[in-house]
C-alpha cells in the first residue's frame, strides 16, 4: 500500500523520457512516476500521443497501476476550456474521483530576445503554461473540491530572476505563480491545497543539447550550487508528492524553490 493508493492524480506534460542512464528524462515523467511507485493511478496529458503511450505501458508493467493518456493541447486556435473540461470529464468516467492536478506541460521559444519575440512565439508561451493552468484548473475545481484535495503548479527561475532571452517563458511562469496565490487564498475554505514548485532538473533535453552544442552548453548552463542538477523523480517528482499529501496543508499558497540549491524555501 502506497500513499496514494487508490487515488488519481493529473499530470500535465507527463510524457515518456529517460535519459541515457535510464533514470526519468523529463519534470513530467519524473513526477508521474514518483506518484505511481505510490499506488496512485495516473492521468498524462501532452501533444505527443506516441510519449503517453510509451509510459502508459512503463508505469503499468513496473508499478502495477493504471494510466489513462489523454492527447490534448491548449494553444490559442483551440476552444481551451473545452479541451481541459473533456480531460477531466475523461478522468472522472474512468477513475471516479480526482485528488491532486499537476500543472506542469510548458512550451517556449526560449532564446529569442524580447525586441525579436513574435506574438506567436509569446501566444505559444503564454498559452501552454498559464492559459492551461487556468483551465485545468477551473475544469478540475468541482472534483478538488469533493476530495479537498491538491493543485501543484510550475514556476521558474527566469521570472525569478530575469533570465535573459525567456520573457515569453518568463511572464507565463510568473503568471502561474500570481494564479496560484489567488486559487490559494479562494480555495483554502474548500480545503483544496495550492502550491508552486520552481524546478531546475537535469532532462533529457539538456542531455541531448550537451551532446550536440558542447560548447553553447558550457557557456550557457550554469550547475546549480549543489554541485547538481536535481533528479526528475527523485528530487522534485517526490517534493510534489509530498505537497499533495493531506498533512501538508499547512503550505497552502507558498513557492518552493529547487532552482537554487534543490532545497525547500517557502
Amino acid at each position: 500500500m502506497g500513499f496514494f493508493t487508490g487515488k488519481t492524480v493529473l499530470v500535465t506534460g507527463g510524457g515518456y523520457a529517460v535519459l541515457s542512464d535510464g533514470r526519468c528524462g523529463s519534470i513530467g515523467y519524473g513526477i508521474a512516476t514518483a506518484f505511481a511507485k505510490e499506488g496512485a493511478n495516473i492521468v498524462i496529458t501532452g501533444r505527443n500521443e506516441k510519449k503517453l503511450t510509451d509510459a502508459k505501458e512503463a508505469l503499468e508493467s513496473e508499478y502495477n497501476i493504471q494510466v489513462l493518456p489523454i492527447a490534448a493541447d491548449i494553444n490559442a486556435n483551440s476552444d481551451n476550456l473545452a479541451v481541459a473540461k473533456n480531460v477531466i470529464e475523461k478522468t472522472i468516467e474512468k477513475f471516479g474521483s480526482l485528488q491532486v492536478l499537476v500543472n506542469n506541460a510548458q512550451a517556449s521559444a526560449s532564446g529569442v530576445i524580447l525586441a525579436e519575440q513574435t506574438i506567436e512565439q509569446f501566444d505559444l508561451a503564454i498559452y501552454s503554461g498559464l492559459y492551461a493552468s487556468f483551465a485545468y484548473m477551473q475544469a478540475a475545481y468541482p472534483y478538488l473540491k469533493e476530495s479537498q484535495g491538491s493543485v501543484i503548479n510550475f514556476a521558474s527561475g527566469a521570472g525569478l530572476f530575469g533570465n535573459y532571452g525567456q520573457c515569453s517563458y518568463a511572464a507565463a511562469k510568473e503568471g502561474i505563480r500570481g494564479l496560484s496565490r489567488v486559487a490559494a487564498t479562494e480555495w483554502a475554505t474548500d480545503n483544496i491545497n495550492v502550491n508552486v514548485v520552481c524546478p531546475l532538473a537535469w532532462t533529457a533535453q539538456l542531455e541531448n543539447f550537451e551532446k550536440a552544442y558542447p560548447d553553447a552548453f558550457k557557456a550557457n548552463v550554469k550547475t546549480p550550487p549543489v554541485g547538481h542538477f536535481g533528479d526528475s523523480e527523485k528530487e522534485i517528482g517526490r517534493v510534489v508528492l509530498q505537497l499533495a499529501l493531506p498533512d501538508f496543508k499547512y503550505m497552502t499558497g507558498e513557492t518552493l524553490t529547487l532552482e537554487g540549491g534543490l532545497g525547500l524555501r517557502p
